[in-house]
């Protein structure tokens, strides 16, 4: 006869009807905090609660506005924000601005990863301008395709493979481990470089090459990825505040007024001030896309290869009409990315939160990559 164990039933009881654990995903901004809290159930991600918070008043600015505010500050605005959205989670991951990051594309001889590992601090060096001890250093071997491996002779001194080295300074990363250890999450809490979140929660099935542009307060960021890959990054040096201060500036109003006009009437502008609002905001934007289309242009001829996708994402492509006008600039197919499609929500939020997708991939992106950390 078999032996049963009574405490061990009950505890096997207890476990199968535990609640899953939750985990947040927390996308700290130059000028909005954003976050998201999920639980993995039957395979998939399930939202809890989500939320987000501008961080211009905890300097001293309008809504809307980039910051650069010390830790203490930021605490302050996580921690409302947490308070506010009910955020119950203390498991999560933590966004890194790609500004504060270097992403460069070497090509080193196919070694074996002992000897690679040896190589690549050397050969960081000669990128990274301050010295290598000062960084944190990480680099990612990138795939060759079934006609590269087809290619390849078994000679290291012939054959090369790519390397992405990301190195992030260590004051950027202690500032980072002190605002978390301050608002009280885990020992386990990981951070990443904000456009991999991004990518991963808006890209699909799709492994052709496209293209990422996140449009955010202060700057743009642009990721070119080919089978979800980040191949090159770029930063462009204006973002959505730069449509607010024009506004501002030609039609001699308040930030706070610029601020709403923007949003209320974007690119889509009707009446005589509406029209002029719209021909000053086209102006910046199309700088940005003008740009940014420079630089699709320049990697399609570099690697004589067609990027047949731009995905919008971050609070500034949200702006009326940008679309539209998007793809008057970009001669690619333009689309805006869906990150909520990713994770289940409730229904009657579905539409609110399919606007709100662009806006939320870097959260919704971090979030994934902890469930997926879980044991």
């Amino acid at each position: 006869m078999q032996n049963f164990d009574i405490q061990e039933i009950i505890k096997s009881a207890k476990n199968l009807f535990k609640k899953n654990e939750s985990v947040i995903g927390l996308d700290i901004g130059s000028s909005v905090i954003k976050v998201v809290q999920v639980r993995k159930e039957q395979g998939r991600a399930v939202l809890e609660t989500y939320g987000e918070l501008a961080l211009g008043p905890y300097g001293g600015f309008d809504v809307g506005r980039a910051t650069n505010l010390p830790a203490d500050k930021i605490v302050e605005a996580i921690k409302d924000l947490f308070r506010e959205a009910n955020v119950t989670s203390r498991i999560g991951s933590v966004s890194l601005p790609l500004s504060s990051a270097l992403l460069t594309m070497i090509e080193l001889p196919a070694v074996d990863d002992e000897k690679l590992a040896q190589m690549i601090p050397v050969e960081a060096r000669k990128y990274i301008p301050v010295p290598i001890t000062e960084v944190a250093l990480d680099w990612i071997v990138i795939p060759k395709t079934a006609e590269e491996e087809a290619a390849m002779t078994g000679d290291p001194k012939k054959d090369r493979i790519q390397v992405m080295i990301v190195a992030i300074h260590n004051q950027v990363l202690n500032k980072y481990e002190d605002i978390v250890k301050k608002i009280g999450l885990t020992e386990g809490t990981t951070f990443e470089i904000e456009v991999y979140s991004s990518i991963r929660a808006t890209i699909g099935r799709d492994l052709s090459p496209m293209m990422f542009i996140d449009m955010g307060a202060g700057i743009t960021k642009l990721a070119l990825v080919e089978q979800g890959i980040i191949k090159n990054a770029h930063i462009i040096s204006r973002g959505s505040q730069e449509i607010t201060i024009a506004l501002s500036r030609a039609l001699n109003i308040s930030i706070a007024k610029a601020e709403k006009m923007k949003r209320d009437i974007g690119l889509l502008g009707k009446d005589e001030e509406g029209k002029k609002a719209s021909e000053i905001i086209e102006s910046t934007v199309s700088y940005i896309f003008t740009e940014a289309n420079r630089v699709l242009l320049g990697y399609q001829n570099k690697n004589n290869k067609t990027v047949s996708r731009v995905v919008l994402t971050g609070g500034g492509v949200l702006l009326k009409g940008l679309s539209e006008h998007a793809k008057k600039w970009m001669e690619a197919e333009v689309v805006f990315g869906d990150s909520f499609s990713k994770i289940e929500t409730p229904a009657f939020l579905q539409a609110v939160l399919t606007d709100a997708g662009p806006e939320f991939s870097v959260s919704i992106g971090l979030a994934l990559k902890r469930l997926q950390e879980l044991p």
